[in-house]
């Protein structure tokens, strides 16, 4: 997608702070942390809200999360626990349509959200 800012980091037309990267996804450190850790997960193939999701990205989807956990152990948050976050149109909370997953951890969250 010409105008999404995500795409554009995987092209590596934006600098970003990428922690993890493989053929189907990217991760990067949120500009805007909400806590103290806080890494977007990016899948590389452009979906553009969880809705335009088919049968054929589950795979990719389980993937994200095993990434997810490998995150979560890296930046130490594992054992004392997280959250991984997606939000699904304006209302949901989503800001850049291309579909992406908040890792947050290294304080105590707390719920409702927002």
């Amino acid at each position: 997608m010409e105008n999404c800012l995500f795409c554009k980091i995987i092209d590596g037309e934006i600098d970003s702070d990428i922690v993890y990267e493989d053929e189907q996804v990217i991760a990067f450190k949120d500009i805007n942390p909400q806590a103290p850790t806080h890494i977007l997960i990016v899948p590389k193939k452009h979906i553009s809200t969880l809705l335009d999701l088919d049968e054929e990205d589950n795979e990719l989807i389980g993937h994200i999360y095993q990434v997810a956990n490998e995150l979560a152990q890296r930046e130490g948050i594992a054992e004392d626990g997280f959250r991984v976050v997606s939000n699904c149109k304006e209302a949901g909370g989503q800001t850049v349509f291309h579909i992406h997953y908040h890792l947050l951890g290294g304080r105590d969250l707390q719920w409702p959200p927002g």
